[in-house]
Parts: C-alpha cells; sequence; structure tokens
C-alpha cells in the first residue's frame, strides 16, 4: 500500500521504515529539515512539503500522523486538509486526547473524510519487535487498512485491532499509558527498597535478570530497568527529576469524571510532581508547623 507519513521523529521514521520494510511504499515528511535528511539517509522517500507528500500517493490516500499531541495536530490537520478528498483515510498515530480524536473525526467527517485514532506503544524498540495498536474509528476503513496494521504489528494476527468507535483507540492508549506509571512507579519503589538495604549487598542488575525468567512481576519494563541497571548500577549522572507527557493526568481525570478508584495511577502520576521539587515549599512548611505546635527542631539547609 501506498502511505504518507508526517512527521519523522523517533517514532514517525522508524515505523516509515517498518512499513517500507514491509513492503509498502512510503513517502515522508517532516517540518524540520535535519529529520527529513535523516530519513532520507535511512532509505525513506521523503519530501519538501507536506503538499507534496499527499500529491505523491495514488487516491483514496492514506494520511498518517506522528506529530506532537494537541495543537500540532490541529495545525498539521489544517494544512493538510486543502489537499484531501473524499474517501481519504487520517490515522492519528500519536498520543492525542481522545476528546480531541472525536472532535476531529466529526469535523472530517464533514468532509467524507476518515479520521483513525491509533494508539501506538512501542517506543524505540518497535522498529524491531513491533507495535502494539489501537485503533478506534471506521470499521470498513480499519478492513481495507489491515495490511497497514499488520505490518506494523508484531505479528499479523495479534498486537493491533479496531477497539472501538471515534476516540476508542486513543482512550485506550491513554488508559494503557496511565497503568504504565503505576507499573513503573512499583518498580522503582521496590529497587529502592533493596538499594537502602546496604547489608545485604544485593546486586539490583542481578536481581532484575532473575526476576525476568519465570518470575509473576516480570515485563518488557523489567528488561528495560535490568538494562539500565547492569548499564550504571547506581544510576550516577541521572537526575531525580521525572516528566510526564500528559496521558497520566488525563487518565486521572477521567477516573474522577467516572467516579473510579484509581489510586495507584494517581499516586504514581503525583510522585512525578513531586520529583520535580528540589526546594519544596510544602515540606519546609510542614517542618515549620511542627516547630509551631510542638517545638521539633528544624534542620537548617
Amino acid at each position: 500500500m501506498d502511505i504518507a507519513m508526517i512527521g519523522l521523529g523517533r517514532m514517525g521514521a522508524n515505523m516509515a521504515q517498518r512499513l517500507q520494510r514491509g513492503g509498502h511504499r512510503v513517502v515522508g515528511h517532516d517540518p524540520m529539515e535535519a529529520a527529513r535528511t535523516r530519513a532520507a539517509e535511512a532509505g525513506l522517500e521523503v519530501t519538501a512539503s507536506l503538499a507534496d507528500a499527499v500529491a505523491a500517493l495514488p487516491v483514496p490516500r492514506v494520511v498518517w500522523l506522528m506529530v506532537p499531541a494537541g495543537d500540532t495536530v490541529d495545525q498539521t490537520l489544517a494544512e493538510l486538509s486543502p489537499h484531501l478528498a473524499e474517501g481519504d483515510v487520517v490515522i492519528d498515530g500519536g498520543n492525542s486526547n481522545y476528546q480531541d480524536s472525536m472532535r476531529r473525526g466529526r469535523t472530517l467527517a464533514d468532509d467524507d473524510i476518515v479520521y483513525l485514532d491509533c494508539g501506538t506503544s512501542g517506543g524505540v524498540w518497535g522498529l524491531q519487535e513491533g507495535y502494539s495498536l489501537m485503533i478506534g474509528g471506521d470499521a470498513v476503513a480499519v478492513e481495507r487498512l489491515a495490511p497497514l496494521f499488520q505490518t506494523l504489528a508484531p505479528a499479523a494476527d495479534r498486537g493491533w485491532a479496531r477497539v472501538g468507535p471515534s476516540g476508542a483507540g486513543h482512550y485506550t492508549k491513554m488508559v494503557h499509558n496511565g497503568i504504565e506509571y503505576g507499573m513503573m512507579q512499583a518498580y522503582a519503589e521496590g529497587f529502592a527498597l533493596m538499594e537502602r538495604k546496604e547489608e545485604l549487598e544485593l546486586d539490583l542488575a542481578q536481581v532484575a535478570e532473575v526476576w525476568r525468567h519465570g518470575s509473576v512481576v516480570r515485563s518488557w519494563l523489567l528488561d528495560l530497568s535490568a538494562q539500565a541497571l547492569k548499564a550504571n548500577p547506581s544510576l550516577e549522572g541521572i537526575a531525580p527529576y521525572v516528566d510526564d507527557s500528559g496521558e497520566g493526568r488525563w487518565t486521572v481525570a477521567e477516573a474522577i469524571a467516572l467516579d473510579v478508584p484509581a489510586p495507584v495511577i494517581t499516586l504514581s502520576l503525583l510522585e512525578r510532581l513531586r520529583s520535580r521539587q528540589a526546594n519544596s515549599f510544602s515540606d519546609r512548611l510542614l517542618a515549620a508547623m511542627r516547630n509551631e505546635f510542638g517545638g521539633h527542631a528544624i534542620k537548617k539547609r
């Protein structure tokens, strides 16, 4: 099949390469010249403009977006839409908010353009291992584009599915990432306990490696933890600062809206926020209050 890949960062470029290796023709575009150059050096067909990428495709056209969530998606669609026609399909493979995806789907449907929201998981390893794809939107379009999803997935018969109507793909990916937050936090806390128990002289990389085989807590996240601990056992040079990309916040907000208790996901998000407070005002105020009501000593900076 022929497809345009808009956004040639780490994920987009790797997905384009996997599609190309699978026998599909991929026309790539990125607004950044450096990204276009890297993609061209990797053997991808690259165009200087988004319009040129669309024009290079036979109709009906398929355009896959791998751009940052939020305004960038809307701006890209505004630039893209004049070059699309009835029957074309746009796939948003980024981490968009599901409500935004539903809105965009309705807007494009007015012009008889199909909009699919595709939650994509696999990170930088997806080129070799394949991607997990959670697709929302028109069932007929998903079936027609099955060869693309089958190529991107770990295997043709697993790792991808249409999970529901418009918005369902990104909703599922949002919850997926919320679960990921909780799993990562649990691993981090467990290894922190073992690191603190100095008298046992535990080799954390060794423990992680043991757990990778046969243990009920084995996972790809554990594989990556084992790799990181083997390369840098004391995590030297890594600041205790953990960012978040939005999906955890959306998951917590959704849990509140639906009255679904989600304490693990919520606390894992709050721990990320706490990691960014090198000089916590709340902790200093707690110390001040203890001093005021009980005369407890304050540790000076």
